[in-house]
């Protein structure tokens, strides 16, 4: 091949190529012009829809457009990500979930997208402990004492969570499996609606994220905190066990949250979302609200929520397997 034709080929090439590239820069440098959808992969009252909402005004300042948040609750956050993932990769449809969805559902059953290939991690935006809370229904004054109880009554301890394939729902059959003990499993599909029902006592227990409400219900004494899964005891709890503490180091786990993107959003944009998110989380207003509720703000680069994501799911599958923890 001469230089001349090699030097027509590559021309060829870039000529083919440039074009598509300004196109997209151009996209992205008029984007956002219309408001902006965050999907939300749990009912509305949730510590996630509350940290959302105050995320989506502090982005709605930044962007010059709104970003109205859209609550889609069901399958333990899946159905929320399943329509982020199938929307319009444009930039305006964007979802707020915690990273179960693509590290747990895919090692449970036949998922409704593929999590490598259809939705893209665009920040990581807090993690959350997981409190393990008796409502008055309950007698456990511990939680070894209800694990006792569990014992003795096979089945009549009822353990509410956010849905199947849940966080909540893997530390229970975790423990459960751990300690030999038959707990009856009661799947919502978000906090909200599973709290309401804890406060009326329709079941012993519930897992939950940490959260305004949930803290001002335990100092109300309207639930009893046995246990947390987090890094060590909680300020705001301080007498309140480690699962980890507990004998229990594989259930101690805690709820990451991210903004995400269907796959093919410009690079650009996921950028700028990325930037905006951080200068966000970087806001003394908005680490108190979350400080406040014992939520840890987290940021930082994609690349880095990407890999986070990747390895708790490798490490999830092989608690599954070892567990046989299956969904019925």
């Amino acid at each position: 091949m001469t230089n001349f034709l090699r030097r027509s080929l590559l021309a060829c090439a870039l000529a083919a190529v440039l074009p598509a590239a300004l196109s997209v820069n151009a996209y992205a440098a008029d984007w956002p012009s219309r408001p902006i959808r965050l999907v939300v992969s749990y009912p509305a009252g949730g510590v996630s829809d509350v940290v959302a909402r105050a995320l989506g005004e502090k982005l709605t300042a930044a962007l010059g457009q709104s970003v109205v948040v859209d609550n889609k609750a069901g399958a333990g956050g899946a159905i929320g990500l399943d329509l982020v993932a199938k929307s319009n990769p444009d930039g305006y449809t964007l979802g707020f979930s915690s990273i179960s969805p693509l590290t747990l559902s895919p090692h449970l059953g036949k998922p409704l997208f593929d999590a490598h290939k259809d939705i893209v991690p665009v920040v990581s935006v807090m993690y959350s402990p997981v409190l393990l809370l008796g409502t008055t229904r309950s007698t456990a004054a511990s939680f070894p004492e209800l694990i006792a109880q569990a014992k003795a009554h096979p089945g009549d301890v009822r353990w509410a969570t956010a849905g199947l394939a849940s966080l909540g729902h893997i530390m229970l059959e975790q423990i459960a499996d751990q300690s030999r003990t038959q707990i009856t499993h009661v799947p919502y599909k978000g906090g909200g609606q599973q709290l309401n029902d804890g406060l009326s006592a329709q079941f012993e227990v519930l897992s939950t994220n940490a959260g305004p409400a949930v803290m001002q219900h335990i100092k109300a004494g309207k639930f009893k905190a046995l246990a947390v899964g987090a890094p060590s005891r909680l300020d705001t709890l301080p007498n309140v066990p480690t699962l980890a503490e507990l004998g229990y180091k594989s259930a101690n786990m805690t709820s990451v949250f991210g903004i995400f993107a269907p796959a093919g959003v410009p690079a650009p944009i996921l950028a700028r979302l990325n930037a905006e998110v951080n200068k966000a989380l970087a806001l003394p207003d908005v680490r108190q609200r979350l400080e406040a509720t014992d939520n840890v703000p987290t940021g930082g680069k994609a690349a880095d929520f990407a890999k986070q994501i990747e390895a708790e799911s490798r490490a999830n599958a092989q608690i599954i397997k070892a567990a046989k923890i299956q969904l019925n």
